[in-house]
């Protein structure tokens, strides 16, 4: 009698009455084909006596009745598709943008005052000044403007890390703006390496966006390790209060890696300025390592502001874009190889033995990295030392500080 309420449903019959409708059909009077056709949906063989009862075989049983499914409810899902990744957007909300902000107005800024002097050199100036300015707004500024706080409060709640890191960015920027000012006054007029370009078509008209402002994008990269900390310190990936694995060792290597490369931008300024002999290239002292070790020196310097972000207790892949990117620009856009190209060209249709001399000076040392067999030349121990000495005296000073 279920069965019967169940088809009664489905062909418009209320609950109660499917059973007196059933027992109302006469299938006697249907036609064969009909009444073997409705025998075959009550269980009995076809052709057989309508009016005999059939023993039901397992085949024969029709299968249970399922009640079908609820309707499914309005559509509330979600189509498929990448999650935002929302410290992703903070990072560029907080950081990149702002920073790219910052270096594009100070390029403009640069650009404004190169045209009116007509010195491109400008932007060299505003290398390490625009990142110098960046590391303290980042870390000082923005605390001071968005917290309403002082100079000395903002200061007092860095770490020992991020104040060392400060420090680190604010010597080796003064030290390259002092160097590439000083050679500007001292020259009165503009880079050698510019006054070539400056005699294309139009060269002031198209140079904010083919000079000035790559180099902004440069400096919003470079400058990640001492901006992103300072700027999203949650976007870090160390969730605990604990410093990383490794603390330690990562903040004598930053130490060291500074030290050394610090050393040697010093000493190879300062053995070039001693160097008065103009038809000749320097090749002795920190340069016999290396035909460009001011560029090696940068890019040990900026090697080890990750490593000293990581010690602090921050950790982000990020910061890693910093001397990777200050490493490409040193190499392939405006380091060793436009000096390098400036050189050959100049020396070559104005110092013929000059020129010679730098071919076979390039066939004796690396442009960047020291050949092995550098490991004999006094000076690549010298280098060492400066980093072994550094990290010696990083260390008095952090246990007078803590004393």
């Amino acid at each position: 009698m279920a069965e019967q309420e169940i088809y009664g449903s489905h062909i418009g019959l209320e609950p109660g009455r499917a059973s007196a409708a059933f027992k109302s059909l006469d299938f006697s009077h249907s036609p064969g084909a009909e009444q073997e056709r409705y025998a075959s949906h009550f269980g009995l063989r076809r052709g057989a006596d309508l009016d005999k009862p059939v023993e039901p075989t397992p085949s024969s049983v029709p299968p249970p009745v399922v009640a079908p499914p609820p309707p499914i409810a309005s559509p509330s899902f979600t189509l498929p598709g990448p999650e935002v990744n929302t410290t992703a957007v903070g990072i560029l909300k907080s950081t990149l943008l702002p920073s790219l902000g910052l270096h594009s107005g100070l390029s403009l800024v640069a650009y404004t005052g190169a045209r009116v002097a007509d010195r491109v050199e400008a932007k060299d100036w505003l290398w390490p000044s625009g990142q110098v300015i960046n590391a303290w707004w980042s870390a000082i500024g923005t605390r001071i403007v968005n917290e309403n706080i002082t100079l000395s409060d903002a200061f007092s709640t860095l770490s020992y890390s991020e104040k060392l890191l400060l420090g680190a960015v604010t010597a080796w920027g003064g030290r390259l703006f002092y160097r590439i000012a000083s050679r500007g006054i001292e020259r009165g007029r503009d880079d050698p390496r510019y006054e070539v370009v400056k005699d294309e078509h139009g060269f002031w008209n198209k140079a904010f966006f083919t000079t000035f402002l790559p180099e902004a994008f440069f400096q919003t990269l470079i400058t990640l390790p001492f901006t992103l900390p300072f700027r999203e310190p949650q976007a870090s990936t160390n969730t605990t209060l604990d410093l990383p694995a490794y603390a330690g060792l990562a903040h004598g290597l930053a130490v060291f890696l500074f030290s050394s490369g610090f050393g040697l931008e010093v000493l190879a300024d300062v053995q070039l300025g001693r160097h008065k002999d103009s038809n000749s290239l320097n090749t002795d002292g920190v340069w016999s390592v290396v035909r460009h070790p001011n560029y090696l020196g940068d890019a040990l310097v900026h090697a080890s502001f990750p490593l000293l972000v990581y010690s602090s207790g921050f950790v982000h892949p990020l910061v890693l874009l910093g001397p990777i990117a200050n490493y490409v620009f040193l190499r392939y856009v405006g380091g060793d190889r436009e000096n390098e190209a400036h050189q050959e060209q100049r020396y070559f249709k104005e110092k013929l033995p000059k020129y010679q001399q730098l071919q076979e000076y390039k066939s004796q040392k690396n442009s960047f990295w020291p050949k092995l067999s550098e490991v004999q030349n006094p000076w690549y121990w010298t280098i060492v030392a400066l980093g072994v000495g550094g990290v010696v005296l990083e260390r008095g000073l952090r246990d007078f500080l803590r004393g």
